[in-house]
């Protein structure tokens, strides 16, 4: 059973049995919609904007997204689920090869795709290359996604329009910004319009089934992304060990987490002279894991080497990358 069937199998009605809203002449929809393109286009960027609220962490860095992250959008007509997938991208290392497996599965189980390609570049081999494989994808609509409007100028955009429409036969061509909240309604009205009829697959008002460690796990690394050299965003890894309130201090919660390099070069980056860059880490990511869990949060940060994680079996396990 595919991961779209199980959540519908185990649906469960609000406190009373109260119905979805809809009605026979408009049904309430719900499903899921995966965003995929290549590195750095801007998935993540786009799932936070149309949720809402921050459920996946950005950077400028390509990569950044490790997981597939489910944000959800509540309408009084639907409950659009959207899956931010990692970039797809030539495989270099044993933990590439797992992000692209992923990406392929994720794409099978959905009902719609968003085709995210950006309007300030060029359409590229990577672009075509996976509009060839979204084109096998019979069973299910594709809209193509023109991200970054803001960045580029009108005429710019409209190019790109006319590029990526060439690329395949897409089920809708939508251009849009995260940034400026330019046709984000547009957006999520094309990819609600393609969701079968159903009841809601979450409860109303969450936002993310991302468990909370996860969440401060990614939050940790997000920060530690920041004024890193270009090599290393793809060699730091994040794993939260333990985390629970305080016995005494219900206001104030303990967080104990490890960050991953591969080699001790990294490690001296990343603690920077004289633990400077850690604590700034600390500082940042604090803030945000505050603003998530909404207390007061105590964050202990160690640096370990795992070397070569990216290539091995056992250290991806350790670190959440499975089979």
């Amino acid at each position: 059973m595919t991961e779209k069937k199980a959540r519908r199998a185990t649906v469960q009605r609000a406190p009373g049995g109260a119905a979805p809203a809809g009605s026979a002449a408009h049904p309430f929809l719900s499903g899921f919609a995966c965003l995929v393109g290549r590195p750095n286009v801007g998935k993540s960027t786009l799932t936070n904007a149309l949720v809402g609220t921050k459920v996946a962490i950005t950077s400028d860095r390509p990569q950044t997204t490790r997981r597939v992250i489910r944000g959800i959008v509540h309408r009084p007509d639907a409950q659009l689920v959207i899956l931010d997938t990692p970039g797809l991208h030539r495989p270099r290392t044993l933990l590439g090869e797992r992000l692209d497996s992923l990406v392929r599965s994720t794409l099978t189980e959905v009902d719609v795709v968003g085709f995210c390609v950006p309007a300030p570049d060029l359409v590229g081999p990577g672009d075509k290359y996976l509009a060839r494989e979204l084109a096998g994808l019979k069973s299910t609509p594709v809209v193509a996604i023109v991200t970054k409007t803001d960045q580029s100028s009108q005429a710019r955009v409209a190019e790109q329009l006319l590029a990526v429409s060439e690329l395949g036969d897409w089920a809708d061509v939508v251009p849009v910004s995260a940034v400026a909240r330019f046709q984000l309604d547009e957006l999520a009205d094309v990819l609600v319009s393609h969701l079968p009829e159903g009841p809601p697959l979450y409860p109303d008002g969450e936002l993310t089934d991302e468990p909370e460690h996860v969440m401060v796990a990614e939050l940790i690394r997000e920060a530690a992304l920041e004024g890193v050299r270009d090599e290393l965003p793809h060699s730091i890894a994040v794993v939260v060990e333990e985390m629970g309130r305080r016995e005494g201090q219900p206001d104030l919660i303990d967080v104990y987490a490890e960050v991953y390099v591969e080699r001790q070069s990294q490690k001296a980056i990343v603690i920077g002279a004289q633990g400077a860059r850690l604590k700034d880490v600390g500082t940042r990511a604090r803030q945000q894991i505050e603003a998530l869990l909404g207390s007061r949060i105590y964050l202990d940060l160690h640096v370990r080497i795992a070397k070569d994680w990216q290539r091995n079996p056992k250290y991806l396990r350790r670190l959440g990358f499975y089979d």
